[in-house]
């Protein structure tokens, strides 16, 4: 695998290696030990989750509070999508700052986004599947969000906002100023 640290210190972009021939391909997505001495951490996965979208499905900007704040390992199945990461820790160097990349299920690539971060998506492609792995429980008391048009933030979300489908809890998000960090 190839591990690239994005310019937001801890979050970064994994590239798997794939093996293919006439009869399809071969990738092996997540592997612990490799994982974990590629980046440097000790991660311990204990949540795997999957949505299925249409495109236009803007999901986030979402994180959770305190002690149950989540480190993600996100990648799509099927289809396409802006995957974003957003620096919400207080006191570091890209604090508001954000990152933005096309995760696919024709270039495998995964982003790894730590705790302390916003994460959301948007589909790009109708039928998309995508698939995350956390490193602590959901905990519903404990979910926050940061609204996905803040102008702060200032996110290319790369479609008409005419197209986006949001849900209602996340039409109501607060902007970064006003969040719960």
């Amino acid at each position: 695998m190839i591990v690239k640290e994005t310019k937001l210190k801890g979050c970064f972009i994994i590239e798997p290696q794939v093996f293919s021939d006439k009869r399809g391909y071969f990738v092996e997505n997540y592997n612990q030990k490799a994982f974990n001495k590629a980046l440097g951490l000790d991660i311990n996965f204990v949540q795997d989750n999957e949505s299925k979208s249409s495109k236009g499905v803007l999901r986030g900007l979402h994180y959770q509070l305190g002690e149950y704040a989540q480190a993600k390992l996100v990648r799509v199945v099927k289809g396409a999508v802006l995957d974003i990461a957003v620096d919400l820790r207080e006191g570091s160097k890209t604090f508001g700052e954000h990152i933005s990349i096309e995760l696919s299920e024709n270039n495998k690539t995964q982003l790894f986004v730590p705790r302390g971060f916003g994460h959301g998506f948007i589909v790009l492609e109708d039928e998309t599947i995508f698939s995350y792995k956390c490193d602590n429980y959901y905990h519903k008391a404990s979910e926050a969000g940061v609204i996905y048009n803040d102008k702060d933030l200032n996110i290319n979300w790369q479609l008409p906002s005419s197209d986006f489908i949001l849900s209602e809890k996340d039409l109501i998000l607060p902007t970064l100023k006003d969040a719960k960090l």
